[in-house]
C-alpha cells in the first residue's frame, strides 16, 4: 500500500513539470511555474507561460489610461504605438512612429530633403517674436546661435518636427517660400498720420568707457521671411562719431544680397558706457515687422567668419546687459506676394495679378 502511494506521488510530480520545459528560456520554479529570462515570457515580470515568446522594448507610452495614482504616460511595450513580433522581439511601429521601441515620431515626408528632423526641445522660437526675453519685445542675448526652448515635457525626446532649410517651408519643407511685402492697396483708418515703420534698437552696454572699444569690430545678421540668414561684413565701432557709426551699419545691411533691405540708422551715446543704435526698416519689401536683428559681439579670430575682434560688453552674474529691443511696431503689413499675387511653391516666385509687379508684387502698374 505504501509503495502504491509513493508511485502515485511520483507520477503526479512528473505530470506537474513546467510547460515545454520553459522552452529553454527560463527556469522552472518550485511551484512548477516558469521564471523567464530577460526579454522572454509574457508581461514585464515574465512569470507565466512557457517562455517561448520574445518581449519587445518598452518606453514611455504616448497615450494610456491613468493608474491608481492618476498618473499617465507609463512604460508600455512598443510605447503603445506598435505591435510586438514575438519571434524576433522587435516592434512593428505604426505609421508615423519609429525607433527601437516606437518611442519617437517620424517627420512628415522625411522633411522632403529640404530640412532636418528635430526633437521638440531642439526647435527654435518663432520668427517675429522676442527670444523669451524678460522684457516684452526684447532679446536678452546676442549670440550667433538660435534661441531654443527650455522644454521639460513628458514628450521630450519623443515628438519631432521639421526644421526647414532656408527658402523652404510647410510642415514637411516641401514648398519654396515666396517673398513678402506690403499690400500697397491696404487702407488706413487715419490718413493724416504718417505710417510707422518697424524700428529695432540695439543697445550696447560696455564694461568701461566705450572709447576703449574704439576701432573694435562687430557684425550683424538678418533673417528674411524665407528664413535666409545673412551676416554683414565686419563693422568698426566708433565711440565719438555717431553719424559715422550709423552710416557704417546702414551700408553693411544694405549690401546684403538678394533682399531689398532699405534702412535708416541713427546712433546715440548715453554717457560713456552705453550706445543706442536705432534701425528703421523702410524698403518696400521690408516695411512690415521683421525678424529681430542678431548681433555678433564675441571675438571671431582666424578661420572664423566673419572675422571680428568683438566688443567688451558688460556682464553681471553671467547675464549680458546689451539687448535688441523693438522700439516701434510697423503699421505696414507683410503679406506673401504682397497679397496681390500667387506664390508658385515649386519655384518660390510670385505670379503677380494684373496691374501689379515686383519681386513681391508691391508695385502697382495701373489703376484699376
Amino acid at each position: 500500500m505504501l509503495f502504491l502511494l509513493i508511485s502515485l506521488a511520483l507520477v503526479a510530480r512528473i505530470a506537474a513539470e513546467c510547460p515545454n520545459n520553459c522552452s529553454g528560456h527560463g527556469d522552472c520554479s518550485l511551484n512548477d511555474v516558469c521564471i523567464c529570462y530577460d526579454n522572454w515570457g509574457v508581461g514585464m515580470g515574465g512569470l507565466s507561460g512557457d517562455c517561448s515568446e520574445r518581449l519587445c522594448p518598452y518606453d514611455i507610452a504616448f497615450a494610456d489610461g491613468p493608474d491608481k495614482n492618476d498618473e499617465f504616460h507609463k512604460y508600455a511595450e512598443c510605447s503603445g504605438r506598435g505591435l510586438c513580433d514575438r519571434n524576433s522581439g522587435e516592434c512593428m511601429c505604426f505609421e508615423g512612429y519609429t525607433g527601437q521601441g516606437c518611442q519617437r515620431t517620424t517627420c512628415p515626408n522625411d522633411c522632403s530633403g529640404h530640412g532636418t528632423c528635430e526633437y521638440i526641445e531642439d526647435l527654435t522660437f518663432g520668427t517675429h517674436a522676442a527670444y523669451g526675453a524678460s522684457v516684452p519685445g526684447q532679446v536678452d542675448t546676442m549670440t550667433r546661435e538660435d534661441k531654443q526652448f527650455e522644454y521639460h515635457g513628458w514628450d521630450k525626446g519623443k515628438m519631432r518636427g521639421c526644421k526647414c532649410d532656408s527658402t523652404y517651408g510647410d510642415v514637411d519643407c516641401s514648398k519654396r517660400l515666396c517673398p513678402h511685402g506690403n499690400d500697397i492697396m491696404d487702407s488706413r483708418d487715419n490718413l493724416l498720420i504718417g505710417q510707422k515703420y518697424h524700428v529695432q534698437q540695439l543697445t550696447f552696454n560696455f564694461q568701461e568707457d566705450n572709447c576703449k572699444a574704439d576701432g573694435n569690430t562687430f557684425a550683424l545678421w538678418v533673417t528674411s521671411d524665407a528664413n535666409e540668414k545673412f551676416t554683414t561684413k565686419p563693422i568698426a565701432y566708433t565711440c565719438s562719431d555717431g553719424h559715422k557709426l550709423a552710416l557704417s551699419i546702414r551700408n553693411a545691411i544694405q549690401e546684403i544680397p538678394t533682399i531689398n533691405y532699405e534702412v535708416k540708422v541713427t546712433a546715440e551715446y548715453s554717457g560713456y558706457a552705453q550706445t543706442n543704435i536705432n534701425i528703421t526698416f523702410t524698403g518696400c519689401a521690408t516695411t512690415g515687422d521683421q525678424n529681430f536683428i542678431g548681433v555678433e559681439t564675441d571675438e571671431c579670430a582666424d578661420g572664423c567668419t566673419p572675422k571680428i575682434t568683438g566688443l567688451p560688453l558688460k556682464y553681471k552674474l553671467g547675464v549680458l546687459h546689451s539687448a535688441v529691443t523693438e522700439l516701434q511696431d510697423a503699421d505696414f503689413n507683410n503679406y506673401e506676394c504682397g497679397r496681390h499675387g500667387k506664390c508658385d511653391y515649386e519655384t518660390g516666385q510670385c505670379a503677380c495679378h494684373d496691374g501689379f509687379t515686383g519681386r513681391a508684387c508691391t508695385h502697382q502698374t495701373s489703376l484699376s
